[in-house]
């Protein structure tokens, strides 16, 4: 059984029997991450976007552990220059990995990376393992084809930043779990500065008063799926 494991902001880990698949490893500076990147071992590391607080310690945790990052095609190059082994996607596009399916779907926000450069779409990641799909939204406003993401894979985990300021705020991200029909949706992307901070408690009210599950997972915290 899939174990989904949240380290604060957009951080997420997923363990799927052999396999460690870790999502925007943003620890370095994160006031809230309950581990250090020394800590983590994934073998795959899937990014939404190049910001610094999603790109975050990729480059770090990847050379230690011979990750392979999952990025768009731009993201994708500016890592593999840095002598890491990538395998590069764009939106839309889906790919079989041994620990199970990567799907990229749109996100509505803008993609840089620390120094700059321009690293392509944004994106949310659509991951199938074990059984189990869960939908990362990454950075991104709320927009209508995420009914179509939800209508295309039945979604059992919907990870939605809260935030406001640079991405959805709490109302817009209810209205999108109202659009992907989750079985449970889970509030990220909050309170890390003073910018996006919010009240998860909120967003899962509002959230089970629309009909839909909700949970608040506290940093470190682990779910068998």
């Amino acid at each position: 059984m899939p174990e989904l494991t949240y380290l604060s902001h957009s951080v997420f880990q997923i363990n799927h029997e052999s396999h460690n698949v870790l999502i925007d490893p943003y620890l370095t500076d994160n006031e809230n991450a309950p581990v250090k990147p020394e800590d983590l071992h994934p073998d795959t590391i899937l990014l939404t976007h190049g910001h610094w607080d999603h790109l975050g310690d990729t480059v770090e945790i990847a050379k230690a552990n011979k990750s392979l990052v999952v990025a768009v095609n731009e993201l994708a190059g500016y890592v593999g220059e840095k002598g890491i082994d990538v395998h590069a996607m764009h939106i839309g596009g889906a790919k079989q990995f041994p620990f199970g399916r990567v799907k990229l779907t749109i996100a509505h926000h803008s993609s840089s990376t620390p120094d700059g450069r321009y690293a392509g779409d944004p994106a949310g990641i659509v991951l199938t393992v074990g059984g189990k799909t869960i939908y990362h939204a990454g950075d991104t406003g709320l927009f209508l084809d995420m009914q179509l993401i939800g209508e295309l894979d039945a979604i059992d985990y919907m990870l939605v930043p809260i935030g406001d300021n640079f991405t959805m705020g709490i109302d817009d991200a209810v209205r999108a779990v109202e659009f992907v029909k989750p079985k449970v949706a889970i509030p990220m992307h909050y309170d890390t500065f003073p910018p996006i901070k919010a009240d998860p408690e909120e967003f899962a009210s509002k959230v089970r008063d629309k009909g839909f599950e909700a949970r608040v997972m506290s940093y470190g915290e682990k779910i068998a799926m």
